[in-house]
């Protein structure tokens, strides 16, 4: 004996507390991994649920539970039915003889009927518990006559009493079994199959009836103890169902407990009730309720059996690791521990969506940096070696057979080389010719001057196109890698976005929800998904306001204060019945608002214009406004400029770079047909938190900025969109202020007034004399100008859009409260 425990503790005797701990922690998971094994695959839960519903019996004759049981068994653990069988038949045995053989001949008879409705039925599930049924009242009878040699009525009602149930219980058993026999169930229980589960246990207690010792009835133990770990568990609703269900399905096993039902429900409640005080709390509920019903119920006489049942129990529950608790917890809706796991399940989603996001940035990053390499060689390199190549197929055309080959190639390389460059760069530019100089120079210096002049000028042209086709393979080159950058980044970003974590706020929610409330208001909950100064994003729920307007006049006041930022109420929802909660989201107010104006006609007064313009809230304090003008008029026009727009619209409110955004728009379209078609883009982003202003120019006339008594013009010189697959996209960047007027418009409305050499001055002086500051007054006006001068007619399509910057005031201003929350961006 000494010998092994002196085995046992030799591996721990040399280790620290903590490692030994650690060692018995892993002990105990490796034997309980093994004793789950045994239990559930291997099938022994199954042989102990069978024995006991097979002593199971409703009013001392009714055997409802075994054949749904079997059948359940069967359809969903075939490898498990022959244990499964035998020991609802042992199970049988332990009450009667008859009892035994009465099960033995109603697994076989289920049999039969099971293997004869395989040649008529397909859904096994459904038809399962109609089997049941029939194999149950056949049974039944067919006993009963064997047995007496007639039937009565009283049979018949028994015996369909005796297959409804059966019928019942089958529904119950296809829910509940697979629950109880999987390894791990991921997911959450309904309170439907809670209460099949239940029915499940309370049909296994039922089985113990009658196993009792000194007055101490088994049934009653287990089934405080399982209604006491439940209340610990699910809280008082959870416990007092359980109690309810447990309680009604052992009075039907035995009428004299008919008061355990209400014994049960009771101290489920109490026991729920007082579960903030850990098992402790709720091991006194269940004394505090069996004390009260045994009173109640059979006075004093009982009660010390009672009490000591329940004793019993509690002495169970108190023995129940806190690991079998934790991990039922987590099953049952509303338990701390089932919110914590569906929040580690959202969190292994996100961070599994965010991995994979990450793994196509890094695939579109790597197919960027692979189309870059094309075009990162040195430009001076490139030339020289495009000239290499040009000279010696020259060389090859005219001096391979030439006898001065040798003196001029080996002796006079440099001389040769460098006069023959000269002409290819004189032919290039047409100057040969009037180059007498060179030209006499290499006619001394050549014997076949005039058949390599030939040659050159032959060549210089495919030269030219060859160039012009790589330089054209370079910029398709460097688009795809700029696109497939603009790409990479999108997806970086919205991967960091999604790894954004809400729980850094707790905090903060805990200082706004005590700020609040100790200013008088109630609050429901606080969830802040964002403290980023300029992108503040709050919900909360408040008790119902009756369209008080309390959120924009009172709370979102008070939290521009604590926030030491501005605070408006971006959206809320109202509830519809007086006792409920009003959903309601804040958020940063912007610094800037802008106020627009817009008129439009197309041309000879058509209902078809070949200009589009877009008004673009982007998110994160931008707003853009476009104007697209298609070649020409009419239809084509108006949906290359259409298409123009819709594509700018959907790339920009991706994310993606400005710049990048307009050069996947002009590939797009000049590669989309052969047609000679293009539209011009006007596009203006403001910064709404600071009043700073992009201007990208393609093809479009120039736009103007009124500030007071000073109007400037904003103007670039990009081609239109489509007219050539690459090109630069100058960016113009202006400051706006308050009270600036942005006006951009078309060129019918720039070009349009008769009789005017210098639009510019003329529209500046336009704007100029306008004696009022309403955006929709100015673009009517300075349209109307326009046609005035054609005498009333429309010659082209026309838009303008005129913009008024203006601060953004809130309608109510911040309420002191005197806290202050330290803000910042959540990483």
């Amino acid at each position: 004996m000494e010998k092994v425990e002196r085995r046992y503790m030799e591996p721990v005797a040399g280790l620290s507390f903590e490692k030994t701990q650690n060692w018995m922690n892993r002990t105990v998971q490796r034997l309980a991994t093994k004793l789950q094994t045994l239990f559930f695959h291997k099938g022994i839960i199954f042989i102990l649920i069978g024995f006991l519903l097979g002593r199971a019996l409703i009013l001392s004759e009714i055997l409802p539970f075994a054949l749904p049981f079997f059948g359940a068994i069967l359809l969903m653990k075939k490898d498990k039915a022959v244990l499964s069988a035998l020991a609802l038949i042992a199970g049988g045995l332990t009450l009667s003889p008859q009892t035994s053989l009465f099960l033995a001949a109603s697994v076989a008879l289920f049999l039969l009927f099971n293997r004869m409705s395989v040649f008529f039925i397909k859904d096994r599930v459904k038809s399962l518990p109609f089997l049941v049924f029939t194999t149950m009242a056949a049974a039944r009878l067919g006993y009963v006559y064997a047995d007496n040699g007639f039937l009565t009525m009283y049979d018949y009602m028994m015996g369909a009493v005796e297959s409804g149930l059966a019928f019942i219980l089958t529904l119950i058993f296809l829910q509940s079994i697979p629950i109880i026999s999987a390894r791990k169930y991921r997911q959450s229980l309904k309170i439907e199959e809670i209460i099949c589960v239940m029915i499940l246990i309370g049909s296994v207690m039922t089985g113990l009836v009658g196993v009792n010792y000194q007055d101490l009835q088994a049934e009653h133990i287990l089934s405080r103890y399982i209604v006491l770990l439940f209340a610990f568990i699910g809280g008082a609703s959870i416990g007092c169902t359980v109690g309810v269900v447990t309680g009604l399905i052992l009075s039907l096993a035995n009428v004299g407990n008919l008061y355990q039902m209400s014994l049960l429900a009771f101290s489920g409640l109490l026991g729920g009730l007082l579960k903030e005080g850990r098992k402790l709390g709720a091991s006194v509920g269940l004394l505090i309720g069996s004390l009260l019903i045994s009173l109640y119920g059979e006075g004093s006489a009982e009660l010390m059996t009672t009490l000591l049942e329940s004793t019993i129990a509690i002495g169970l529950f108190l023995l129940t690791p806190s690991s079998i608790t934790g991990k039922l917890a987590k099953y049952i809706p509303g338990t701390v521990e089932h919110t914590n796991e569906q929040q580690l399940y959202v969190r292994r989603i996100r961070d599994v969506t965010a991995h994979r996001v990450d793994q196509f940035s890094k695939v579109f990053l790597a197919l960027s940096e692979s189309f870059a390499t094309f075009y990162e060689k040195s430009e001076g390199d490139e030339e020289q070696r495009e000239i290499d190549l040009f000279l010696s197929t020259i060389t090859e055309q005219t001096c391979q057979g030439c006898y001065k080959k040798e003196r001029c190639w080996v002796q006079n390389f440099d001389t040769t080389y460098d006069l023959m460059k000269q002409i290819m760069y004189e032919t290039k530019e047409d100057n040969y010719h009037t180059n007498i100089k060179l030209k006499k120079e290499f006619q001394n210096h050549c014997s076949k001057s005039k058949l390599v002049e030939g040659a050159i000028e032959q060549e210089i042209n495919y030269f030219h196109a060859n160039k012009k086709l790589k330089e054209q393979v370079q910029d398709s080159r460097r688009l795809v890698a700029e696109q497939l950058l603009g790409v990479s980044q999108v997806m970086e970003d919205f991967s960091r976005e999604i790894k954004r974590e809400r729980e850094n706020h707790f905090i903060q929610e805990e200082q706004i929800l005590d700020a609040l409330q100790g200013f008088g208001i109630e609050i429901g909950h606080v969830e802040i998904y964002s403290l980023e100064q300029g992108s503040v994003d709050i919900e909360m729920s408040i008790p119902f306001c009756d369209g008080h307007g309390e959120c924009e006049k009172i709370i979102a006041p008070m939290l521009s204060d604590i926030l030491e930022e501005m605070i408006v109420v971006k959206h809320e929802e109202c509830s519809s019945y007086p006792n409920g909660y009003c959903h309601v989201s804040f958020g940063s107010s912007k610094a800037f608002r802008v106020d627009n104006g817009v008129a439009h006609a197309a041309k000879g007064g058509g209902l078809v214009s070949g200009d589009s313009h877009s008004l673009i809230e982007l998110g994160m304090g931008k707003y853009a406004i476009a104007i697209s003008d298609g070649m020409g008029n009419g239809e084509r026009a108006h949906f290359e400029s259409m298409e123009t727009i819709k594509l700018l619209e959907k790339i920009l409110h991706s994310g993606m770079d400005e710049k990048i955004a307009i050069k996947t728009i002009n590939s797009i379209l000049s590669l989309r047909t052969q047609d000679e078609i293009y539209s011009t883009l006007d596009l203006s982003i403001i910064d709404l938190q600071d009043g700073s202003c992009k201007f990208l120019k393609i093809g479009s006339t120039p736009s103007f900025i009124k500030r007071g008594d000073k109007v400037l013009k904003v103007q670039s010189s990009n081609l239109p969109i489509g007219i050539i697959e690459e090109f630069d996209v100058d960016i113009v960047g202006e400051q706006l202020k308050a009270g600036d007027l942005l006006i951009m418009m078309s060129d019918g409305i720039f070009e349009g007034p008769k009789h005017v050499e210098n639009h510019d001055l003329w529209m500046k002086r336009k704007i100029k004399d306008m004696q009022t500051d309403n955006p929709q007054e100015i673009a009517d006006l300075i349209m109307e100008e326009v046609i005035r001068t054609r005498g009333g007619k429309i010659e082209d399509d026309m838009t303008i859009v005129v913009s008024k910057i203006e601060h953004n005031t809130p309608k109510w201003a911040s309420i002191p409260t005197g806290h202050y929350i330290k803000k910042g961006q959540v990483s």
